[in-house]
């Protein structure tokens, strides 16, 4: 059986302006948004090193995160999809 990719992630999203000082301009497949994310967060040291599941947030990521100052990665993605039309 051939894996396909799932057609939602390849359709370029609008990104909003918070999500775009992370990640680049958009439009951009919801797939590619997560990678950069991953980029931002490894380049900048973000994850928890206590438990390398936790974002902890920046500037910029804070109000991709609804205010918050630490979130799973599982609710990373699912909060940045808020940001993505």
């Amino acid at each position: 059986m051939v894996r396909t990719a799932n057609p939602a992630l390849m359709k370029p999203m609008n990104l909003s302006e918070e999500l775009e000082a992370v990640v680049g301009k958009g439009p951009m497949p919801r797939g590619e948004v997560v990678k950069k994310m991953w980029e931002y967060i490894k380049k900048h040291d973000l994850q928890n090193p206590s438990n390398k599941r936790n974002i902890m947030a920046d500037d910029k990521l804070k109000p991709i995160f609804g205010g918050k100052g630490e979130v799973t990665m599982f609710e990373m993605t699912k909060l940045a999809s808020a940001h993505m039309k």
